[in-house]
């Protein structure tokens, strides 16, 4: 008689063992709006199958809509507050410095990679950029058979480091250049050959945004893109894999009728009504790559230093053309569900079409010069997609059905709601 597999616990959720392999891709800056019109064209044949055969649904990301916070929602199976990753800075106010929120040590619960290999099952994480490798890879040993590296540091991965070296040659492509698409195609070509070789139980793939802020979905090099992306899924599922493929977030064009950013200079406007130091706004979006997007999205924090209340800001600002909201921490936390403990007094949401930065002297917008400022942040960037290449079993589709679906819930779908 055939033993009974087990199941294993994280963060409060139970998983079963896969019964094949599972692949989650994460199609960093995935705006439905690409695959909606690429169906509609029938230029991904692959995903049009997986939805046909499987599920597809629109589900909601995580706010605020940035790479890390829906990353590690994802890996996790959690909203924002319990696993604490909210953006890639927060202000610490007794040093009154700005803190990187790309450390491992910062994520709180453990992830479903890691509870998996503990469990004996082998398991791989490949994303493009390096920034979310060691969070995505936070307690896993590779020494045990797993993997874990980037893209961007393909060329430098280690046995001891990463759980594979000589990467380059393994998948057959050269080192990619981190504005290019190549960055996301390579994680997809290595993950399409260790599935193949290695058969683990659990693939995790995150991409990067790089097309999707430079191209809209009108554009030639986006549908070369996501065709690239169907052909790599569909060589997945022909391995004999579950796939599930979703977004960490969507992507808007904020720039006006002359093609410049259409931009909230948001410490200018509160250093001239509360004067220079009052207040201290942080953009969460901003990272080592800010090329594309010039730090500015759709979600900014703001701290007071003591002199002005939260309310005072909210009520200054509120009313301003291109916000869309303008939320005390505690109205922040309740309605976005995140940690209190690295929220601003004041957390500001930007229209569809507008983003917001700190002041005009802090951003180099050299980068946007010939394109349209494509970026994202607030809450119209937080609908992305959610597809799975096999059908769901009726309890699953009664529990997409009857409330908000999460793009977080992706694994839950992929291991436990699959036939």
């Amino acid at each position: 008689m055939e033993s009974k597999q087990p199941t294993v616990e994280v963060n409060g959720t139970s998983y079963r063992w896969p019964r094949r392999p599972v692949v989650v891709v994460c199609i960093d800056g995935g705006d439905p709006a690409y695959l909606r019109r690429f169906l509609d064209e029938g230029a991904v044949p692959h995903i049009a199958r997986f939805i046909a055969q499987g599920y597809g649904a629109v589900a909601e990301g995580s706010m605020p809509s940035f790479t890390c916070p829906n990353n590690m929602s994802i890996i996790t199976g959690t909203p924002t507050s319990r696993h604490g990753i909210s953006g890639n800075f927060y202000l610490d106010t007794r040093t009154w410095e700005p803190v990187v929120m790309t450390g491992p040590e910062l994520l709180r619960g453990d992830t479903i990679l890691k509870r998996f290999a503990d469990a004996g099952a082998r398991v791989i994480s490949i994303t493009a950029k390096d920034k979310l490798r060691r969070q995505l890879g936070k307690g896993l040993d590779v020494t045990q058979g797993h993997v874990s590296f980037s893209s961007e540091f393909a060329s430098r991965c280690t046995l001891a480091e990463n759980g594979i070296d000589n990467v380059l040659q393994f998948v057959g492509m050269p080192q990619p250049d981190m504005y290019s698409m190549e960055l996301s195609l390579f994680v997809l070509e290595a993950g399409v050959k260790l599935l193949a070789q290695r058969r683990p139980d659990l693939l995790y793939l995150s991409l990067t945004d790089w097309v999707q802020h430079k191209y809209a979905p009108d554009e030639a090099e986006a549908r070369r893109f996501y065709q690239s992306l169907d052909d790599a899924f569909g060589r997945l599922a022909a391995l004999d894999a579950t796939v599930a493929v979703t977004a960490d977030h969507g992507m808007s064009d904020k720039s006006n009728a002359a093609g410049e950013p259409n931009v909230i200079w948001l410490q200018d406007i509160l250093d001239a009504r509360f004067g220079v130091g009052a207040t201290t706004v942080i953009c969460p979006i901003t990272d080592a790559f800010v090329g594309h997007h010039g730090a500015l999205g759709g979600f900014v924090r703001v701290w007071s230093r003591g002199a002005v209340t939260a309310r005072q800001i909210v009520e200054h600002i509120a009313g301003l053309e291109g916000i869309e909201m303008a939320l005390t921490r505690e109205e922040a936390c309740k309605r976005f569900d995140l940690p209190a403990d690295r929220e601003g007094d004041v957390a500001v949401v930007a229209r569809q079409d507008v983003c917001i930065g700190s002041s005009a002297r802090a951003h180099d917008l050299s980068g946007l010069k010939g394109h349209r400022l494509r970026t994202h942040g607030g809450v119209s960037e937080t609908q992305v997609p959610f597809i799975l290449n096999r059908p769901l079993t009726d309890a699953y589709k009664m529990k997409a059905a009857s409330g908000t679906l999460k793009s977080y819930q992706i694994f839950d779908f992929a291991i436990n709601g699959t036939q």
